[in-house]
């Protein structure tokens, strides 16, 4: 495992429309982005920690952090660019090679403490080509048709432990073969869901709701 090349990518734009400077926002007494810089730190040892960026305040924060920042171009920046788009700009732009990429979200800031290590271990020995964590979904969910509520994953009266399994991409961690970043895309056909099951995996900041959970949950966990 330790042969693999590995680069830890964190995505961390200025600009957020529901959140205005989400990933400088204090989670836990710290920056939002801080979480990932410090989980990646302490979990993905050997992996090169880069953090990709259009706004001044966060590339401060990530280099006082001791980490490196790649300066992410307006043209890549906006609210309808691809993140996979930031990534293959970092890939592009360093002068090494590697052989995986770890996407880190900061909107994902709370993570199981041994999840990396059980993830890339999984990947390598499965040789697959890209790798998602994925929860378990819990809800009964239903479309509105003509006025009227059909239920999609269960019948009505169905008990929520009776429910066909159903997993939702939680945007906890991605890890992916950089090639295959580099043909612009972030999971692959032979790619592994790797379930998490964990009240982290329910934290995504998008707005001040999300943060104010995120809050709690932190609290509850690390008190």
């Amino acid at each position: 495992m330790n042969n693999i090349k590995n680069i830890v990518i964190i995505p961390a734009r200025g600009g957020s429309k529901r959140l205005p400077n989400k990933n400088v926002k204090l989670l836990g007494g710290i920056p939002l982005i801080v979480h990932s810089i410090q989980y990646a730190k302490e979990n993905c040892i050997h992996a090169k920690i880069v953090v990709t960026t259009d706004n001044k305040q966060l590339k401060d924060i990530a280099l006082q952090h001791g980490v490196e920042v790649i300066d992410r171009p307006a043209a890549l920046s906006g609210d309808d660019c691809t993140t996979v788009s930031a990534l293959q700009h970092v890939l592009e732009t360093s002068t090494e090679t590697f052989d995986t990429v770890t996407l880190l979200q900061p909107t994902n800031p709370l993570r199981p403490k041994n999840l990396f290590k059980e993830a890339f271990l999984k990947m390598a020995e499965g040789n697959y080509e890209s790798l998602m964590t994925v929860s378990r979904n819990e809800q009964k969910f239903g479309k509105i048709i003509d006025g009227r509520f059909v239920p999609y994953n269960y019948t009505i009266g169905q008990r929520s432990q009776d429910l066909e399994p159903l997993y939702f991409e939680n945007g906890l961690l991605y890890i992916t073969k950089a090639s295959l970043i580099l043909e612009g895309k972030i999971v692959g056909e032979n790619n592994f869901p790797f379930i998490v099951n964990h009240p982290f995996a329910n934290v995504d900041i998008d707005t001040i709701e999300d943060l104010e959970h995120a809050e709690y949950i932190i609290n509850r966990h690390f008190e």
